[in-house]
């Protein structure tokens, strides 16, 4: 039974109390603070009272559309029946009852939560456990905030889970149109395009290039994510495809870009399996050619696990494309368990480290440490170093203060579609020059 009053919808079950806090939103921070208010779903998960008032507050004044909190895993659960789905968890981890890691465990098979974001007052080493366990279940971490809350921090993760829904949001229809029928008449349609987001020179914000990204237009179903339809184009041998299409677009924008008075290398990420195609660089020097285009402004970024047993076709495209002028860059670099011997012996010259290492810089010694040392390789074996995942000026100042050069990450700039990258390079250029 729901019973309404100024600020909150209350409902008893079985002698506990949930609370769902309205859209109320509360004047000073909001205005300070760029999330937009979109109808995320939020639960907050917390035993300490005054703490999920706290959480419960922040959210509401950041706009979220509904706030629900629980004290125990179980009435979250018993919750979770009630109102159904949930954007985002704002999961504490030790608590009576049944805690955060069993509820974590029990959504991850029910599909009820679509991300999470920690908030626990646990040591960094089990924390980062429990990382790796959340992504083993299948859930989407947003970050981990620790204790106590700092507003701009649940802001700028809420803003990646605002920036996701459309993208991502796994609708029954949707996942139903990810066929290979579907997906061949994207391809063949050029509904699935390319997007791009902008790599910064972390001292002076200037933009050193681009990655490209691919999302489906879907005329029915708006802006959809990659995870609905990369696994079908790579079980059904389209990658190749896919890639070409994006190379060719990409040109054309990079082109334009050039127009405007911007260079720009262009980054596409490529599988390791791609590599076996005999015709790949040949593809490539074609498609160049028709451009007026060359190889130095492009990089092609490929997994480290992908390549630990490149056979020998894979090592001969490899070199090709560096002798194109193409650049190599080792993507995710730490996610993986490498040998370090045989990443030394593969033409790379780009290393580009995974975000894991970002979310946690500031509060995490050893992360400081991975990176410090992933720097310190880059520069014995001649290799660029870019850092993925910059979501805060707090972590462009203290990667700077490590000596780090290259980023990218929704800090400086999300993905956007390129007539939407161009509108943005120039006001970025202008805003550069009346700084400078």
């Amino acid at each position: 039974m729901f019973r309404n009053n100024p600020t909150t919808f209350e409902t008893s079950a079985g002698g506990s109390s949930t609370r769902l806090a309205t859209t109320h939103r509360a004047p000073g921070i909001a205005d300070s603070i760029a999330v937009p208010a979109l109808p995320l779903r939020v639960l907050v998960l917390e035993d300490h009272a005054f703490q999920r008032s706290v959480a419960v507050n922040m959210l509401r004044t950041l706009g979220c559309g509904e706030v629900f909190e629980a004290s125990d895993g179980a009435e979250a659960l018993a919750l979770l029946q009630e109102v159904g789905t949930v954007d985002v968890a704002l999961c504490d981890l030790q608590m009576e009852g049944m805690d955060g890691l069993e509820f974590l465990q029990r959504v991850g098979a029910s599909g009820q939560v679509k991300s999470v974001i920690i908030s626990s007052s646990l040591s960094a080493d089990l924390r980062r456990a429990v990382h790796q366990m959340v992504a083993l279940l299948g859930l989407e971490l947003l970050g981990d905030v620790g204790k106590p809350l700092h507003v701009q921090v649940l802001a700028n993760l809420l803003g990646k889970s605002l920036d996701r829904p459309a993208l991502a949001q796994p609708t029954a229809a949707a996942v139903t149109l990810a066929s290979e029928a579907a997906v061949r008449q994207a391809l063949a349609q050029q509904q699935l395009q390319a997007w791009y987001q902008p790599k910064f020179n972390l001292q002076t914000g200037e933009v050193c290039g681009v990655e490209v990204l691919c999302r489906w237009l879907h005329p029915t179903h708006g802006i959809l994510s990659p995870a609905l339809f990369m696994p079908v184009l790579e079980r059904c041998g389209l990658l190749d495809e896919l890639l070409f299409t994006q190379i060719e677009q990409a040109l054309g924008v990079q082109r334009s870009a050039r127009e405007q008075g911007f260079t720009l290398n262009v980054a596409f990420n490529l599988h390791a399996v791609q590599l076996a195609n005999a015709q790949l660089t040949a593809t490539l020097k074609s498609l160049l050619a028709q451009q007026g285009a060359c190889g130095a402004g492009l990089t092609f970024e490929l997994t480290e696990s992908g390549l630990l047993e490149a056979p020998a076709t894979s090592l001969e495209s490899l070199v090709r494309l560096r002798m194109m002028g193409c650049r190599l860059s080792i993507d995710d670099f730490g996610a993986g368990f490498s040998s370090l011997q045989r990443l030394c012996q593969l033409p790379f010259n780009e290393i580009k480290l995974d975000a894991e290492f970002i979310r946690n810089l500031e509060h995490e010694p050893r992360c400081r440490a991975a990176i410090s040392s992933t720097l310190a390789l880059g520069k014995t074996l001649g290799m660029n170093v870019v850092i993925e995942g910059i979501e805060t000026d707090a972590q462009r100042r203290e990667l700077l203060a490590l000596g780090c050069s290259q980023g990218q990450g929704y800090w400086y700039a999300r993905p956007m579609a390129g007539t939407e990258l161009l509108h943005w390079l120039q006001r970025h250029g202008d805003r550069q020059d009346s700084d400078g």
